[in-house]
């Protein structure tokens, strides 16, 4: 009914930058807030940064000043441009979104399957 679909993953040496995209498609009636959170082999999901449809934006401490959300209403589509990359920010990272679909009357969240970042040298 709801994609969500990641890409823009890959593996960048420390320092570097990268930018994640993740775009929604199939029955969607309103796009809310859309958001990106990071899971590491043997550690909790944490956020890194959210974007509401009036582009408020909330990062995660180990992030901020580092990582951009920013999206796209038109292309429904949410980016993350992450610069000064470090060994820690290695995870898989997952899209999120709060989408209310046709017919339905509250929005729900959606999610994508994730691409894997790997920052190392």
């Amino acid at each position: 009914q709801v994609q969500l679909v990641e890409s823009g993953g890959g593996l960048v040496q420390p320092g570097g930058s990268l930018r994640l995209s993740c775009a929604a498609s199939g029955n969607i009636f309103r796009i809310f807030a859309m958001g990106w959170y990071r899971q590491a082999p043997g550690k909790q999901r944490e956020l890194v940064a959210t974007i509401t449809n009036g582009s408020s934006r909330n990062y995660g401490d180990s992030v901020k000043g580092r990582f951009t959300i920013s999206r796209d209403n038109a292309k429904n589509t949410v980016y993350l441009h992450m610069n000064s990359l470090k060994p820690e920010d290695t995870a898989a990272y997952y899209c999120n979104a709060e989408i209310r679909p046709y017919g339905a009357t509250y929005e729900y969240d959606f999610w994508g399957q994730g691409t894997q970042v790997t920052v190392s040298s």
